[in-house]
């Protein structure tokens, strides 16, 4: 299977989180193929570790040692350039899923 994962379902992957265990599920039931992230991703995930130091949910040391882990798996992440047709099929894609939430749907 492959999969996308936006940056919420992706923070997960490295912070425990409400949520983390079903993203984690993911990847224990399934055989993945292919794991992508948008290019965005990597500026959102900083911005997400940041937010959790601003509001005392973890350490300056926890932030630095999250944003390592994440960079030092780009190698395992295909990611996504943005572009105009990606934000059209995101668009697409958020009308279709919008209720249902999009934090880790099948590609293909």
């Amino acid at each position: 299977m492959k999969i996308y994962l936006d940056t919420s379902a992706l923070f997960k992957l490295y912070h425990n989180e409400t949520g983390a265990e079903e993203i984690e599920n993911i990847f224990i039931h399934n055989k993945i193929s292919g794991l992508f992230l948008s290019e965005i991703s990597k500026i959102e995930f900083a911005s997400a570790v940041w937010k959790k130091v601003r509001l005392k949910d973890i350490t300056e040391m926890q932030a630095i040692s999250l944003i390592k882990l994440f960079e030092n798996d780009f190698s395992k992440y295909t990611f996504v350039q943005v572009d105009n047709i990606v934000i059209e099929q995101s668009i697409s894609l958020i009308s279709k899923y919008g209720q249902e939430g999009l934090s880790c749907t099948e590609i293909g």
